[in-house]
C-alpha cells in the first residue's frame, strides 16, 4: 500500500516535488559506487571477453582444419577421378578405333600395384579368370605392348611386363626385318631387337611391332602388328653375330594404371 501512494504522489507531484527530488539526490549518492563497481568490475569482463574468444577462436581454427583436410581429401579423389577418366577416355578412345587384332576381345582393367622391385618386372591386375583372361593372354596400354599374363586367379592376374629378362617377343621392324624383342641387360626400360642378321637394313625412328609368327608356320603368343616401340640407335661389330639395336617402348612402364588384356574369342582348348 504504501509503494502504490508513492508511486500514486510521484507521477502526480511537478518535476521539482520531494519524491523527484529524493531520487536526485539519491542517484547522486550512488553514483561514485556505480561507477568504481563498474571499473572493479570491468577488468573481470575483460578477462572473461578474452578467455571466450580464444576457446571460441580455438574451437572454430579446429573447425577449419578439420573442413581444410575434408576439402583436402575431396581434391585429390577428384585429381585422381580425373587421372582416371583420361586414362579410360583413351582406352575406350582406341577401342572405339577398331585397332583390336582381329579375333580378341579387350578386357580392361585397373593395375593394383607396380612391380615390387627392379629384379621382378610384373604388375598385378584386377581381371581374371571369371571375365575370361587366360594364361599367356597378351596385354596392352593405349594399343601397345605392355606384356602377357603368367599367372591367373579367378579375380585377378600376374602380367609379366616387357621388362622382365625372361620375356621375349617375336617381333619386326615395319620396314621388314624380324628378330625377338626382349630387355636389355642394365638399360632400364629400353628393349633390344636381337636376332636381326647384319645384311638386313634397319634405320633410327623405325617403328616396331609384334610379328605374330615365331618361325616358320609356327604362330606367337602376340598377335601380329601389335606396336611396341621406336628404333633409337642401329650398330653392329665385328664380334656379334646380330646387329646392336635399341628401340624405346612406347608404354612407360612406371606409370602403368590401366590395361587391356587380349582375350581371344575363341574357346580355350579342352583337356583330353
Amino acid at each position: 500500500m504504501l509503494s502504490l501512494a508513492l508511486i500514486t504522489i510521484y507521477y502526480r507531484e511537478a518535476s521539482g516535488g520531494f519524491l523527484h527530488r529524493t531520487q536526485g539526490t539519491g542517484a547522486a549518492i550512488l553514483r561514485p559506487f556505480e561507477v568504481g563497481a563498474n571499473r572493479v568490475a570491468r577488468p573481470f569482463e575483460d578477462v572473461y571477453g578474452y578467455f571466450h574468444g580464444l576457446a571460441t577462436a580455438r574451437s572454430e581454427n579446429k573447425r577449419l582444419k578439420a573442413d581444410v583436410e575434408k576439402y583436402r581429401q575431396l581434391w585429390a579423389q577428384s585429381a585422381s577421378a580425373l587421372q582416371k577418366n583420361v586414362e579410360l577416355e583413351q582406352a575406350l578412345g582406341y577401342h572405339d578405333m577398331a585397332k583390336y587384332p582381329e579375333g580378341y576381345r579387350p578386357v580392361f582393367a585397373s593395375v593394383l600395384g607396380q612391380p615390387p622391385s627392379q629384379f621382378e618386372q610384373s604388375v598385378v591386375v584386377a581381371v581374371g579368370s571369371n571375365a575370361g583372361v587366360r594364361l599367356h593372354d597378351p596385354v596392352v596400354s593405349a594399343g601397345s605392348l605392355v606384356g602377357e599374363v603368367t599367372k591367373v586367379f579367378s579375380s585377378t592376374a600376374r602380367v609379366t611386363l616387357l621388362t622382365d629378362a625372361e620375356l621375349a617377343v617375336a617381333a619386326k621392324d615395319v620396314t621388314g626385318p624380324s628378330g625377338l624383342i626382349r630387355h636389355g641387360q642394365g638399360s632400364g626400360d629400353a628393349l633390344v631387337l636381337d636376332h636381326v642378321t647384319k645384311d638386313q637394313i634397319v634405320h633410327k625412328g623405325d617403328m616396331v611391332v609384334t610379328s605374330g609368327i615365331l618361325a616358320g608356320r609356327l604362330r606367337s603368343l602376340y598377335p601380329k602388328n601389335i606396336p611396341i616401340g621406336i628404333v633409337t640407335s642401329v650398330g653392329q661389330s665385328e664380334v656379334e653375330l646380330y646387329k646392336l639395336i635399341q628401340v624405346s617402348p612406347f608404354v612407360d612402364f612406371s606409370t602403368l594404371d590401366t590395361v587391356a588384356v587380349l582375350v581371344s574369342k575363341k574357346p580355350p582348348p579342352q583337356l583330353p
